[in-house]
């Protein structure tokens, strides 16, 4: 398959054609040539007005929920909705039934996303089964493809076996990833805890119960000098935490959800459960504290924290709904349509592409000759129409709206796939 780019504007800092406008000419998913009005013959051209081109982005932190509860996900839908939103590389949580917490279930995972246009990378349990009591396989399961170590939602709440996680993890250069929260102050929270929740009678969660976990997180990052990826920060304590533990040389990076940058606590007047996320949705004082760190690089990626949920999960009274947003496919125009006039186009590609490239060593090369191609289309001109999505579920509170900003396609794999 031979494919033509026509006058595509490239957004990669990293790359010698960044906001330059050129043709790009892919044969066998292989950059052939990069050049102004090239002259090749494709099977396929994609000539749209205004378009941009980047890094294929990748998402850290999304919950396709097989095997185990597939009438919520599977990899097939949850793969189709990423790349609906410009995803070529996801990494999926290990919260499934079985576990993700032996060399069997990642090899199984891995497996069930052969063919696809989008890469899977699994992340591997840090304890057993999920459990929070002994520690899992870690190596073994990073020697068949976990990219990372997580016990996903339920984070690591015993400071030794943390601490015995980051010993083990270093001796083989592996990353754990926490969601900073403490789940005895959290216990029988519904929101964040402030004014609108007092207001509205419903019980709180205090910044308290994430900055005291994140606390407890850096200073055993310190001790071990291991590496820990923070995601779903929500308090600018947080954000105020993390910087200055970049600053101490601590090997920390940390992302954030789009529904965090863009909500604040006042949604929860509704009484409407699609907000219920963990960590809950907060202040407009975090909200905006949490902006800035991703505009001064304390905040490194924005990961969809994609959690599906079935129509009786959420519809139902508030304390007993399920937590968790599917927003995976609307991230970056979620972002955007909220955003563009304070956040540089730049920085959320950075944030959405590069930075995770990075951080997870997943292997994009980027935008130049003679490498594979696994690139995103977009636009932040049109808008997206957020009335079709590709995940089987539907708790997703941007639906119904037109928001600016719009992925035209990935390619990836010798894959292209457009969205019209």
């Amino acid at each position: 398959m031979t494919i033509l780019i026509r006058g595509a504007k490239v957004i990669d800092e990293n790359s010698v054609y960044h906001l330059k406008t050129v043709d790009i000419f892919i044969d066998k998913g292989i950059v052939k040539s990069i050049g102004a009005n090239l002259t090749d013959t494709a099977d396929t051209v994609i000539d749209e007005k205004n378009l941009n081109i980047s890094m294929g982005w990748s998402d850290l932190f999304a919950d396709y929920r097989e095997p185990g509860f597939e009438h919520k996900e599977t990899i097939a839908s949850g793969l189709a909705a990423a790349a609906q939103g410009g995803f070529t590389s996801v990494m999926t949580t290990p919260n499934t039934n079985p576990t993700v917490s032996s060399k069997s279930v990642v090899q199984y995972l891995i497996r069930q996303a052969e063919g696809k246009a989008v890469t899977l990378h699994p992340i591997g349990a840090i304890s057993n089964n999920i459990e929070g009591k002994n520690l899992a396989e870690m190596l073994d399961m990073q020697a068949n493809g976990a990219i990372a170590f997580s016990d996903g939602w339920k984070p690591i709440q015993n400071a030794s076996l943390m601490l015995k996680a980051f010993e083990y993890a270093k001796s083989f250069d592996g990353i754990l990833i926490q969601i900073p929260m403490d789940a005895n102050l959290a216990a029988g929270g519904l929101m964040h805890e402030g004014i609108e929740s007092t207001q509205l009678g419903m019980p709180g969660i205090p910044t308290i119960a994430e900055s005291l976990h994140l606390h407890r997180d850096i200073e055993l990052l310190r001790y071990t000098n291991s590496k820990l990826h923070v995601t779903g920060i929500s308090a600018a304590e947080s954000v105020d935490m993390i910087r200055k533990a970049k600053a101490d040389g601590l090997n920390i990076t940390c992302s954030v959800t789009p529904y965090h940058l863009v909500l604040n606590d006042e949604v929860l007047r509704s009484y409407d459960s699609v907000y219920k996320v963990m960590p809950p949705i907060r202040s407009e004082s975090d909200r905006k504290a949490l902006i800035e760190g991703l505009k001064d690089g304390t905040i490194d990626c924005i990961a969809s924290h994609h959690r599906p949920q079935e129509w009786d999960a959420k519809a139902k009274e508030f304390e007993y709904a399920s937590d968790g947003m599917n927003v995976q496919e609307l991230s970056f125009a979620i972002v955007w349509d909220a955003l563009n006039n304070e956040i540089e186009l730049s920085t959320l590609i950075k944030a959405f592409a590069q930075n995770p490239n990075a951080i997870f060593d997943l292997k994009k090369a980027g935008i130049k000759e003679g490498v594979k191609a696994d690139f995103t289309l977009f636009t932040t001109e049109a808008t997206t129409q957020t009335t079709e999505m590709k995940s089987r579920v539907r708790n997703n509170p941007f639906l119904g709206k037109a928001l600016k900003g719009k992925v035209w396609g990935i390619i990836n794999h010798n894959q292209l796939v457009l969205n019209r």
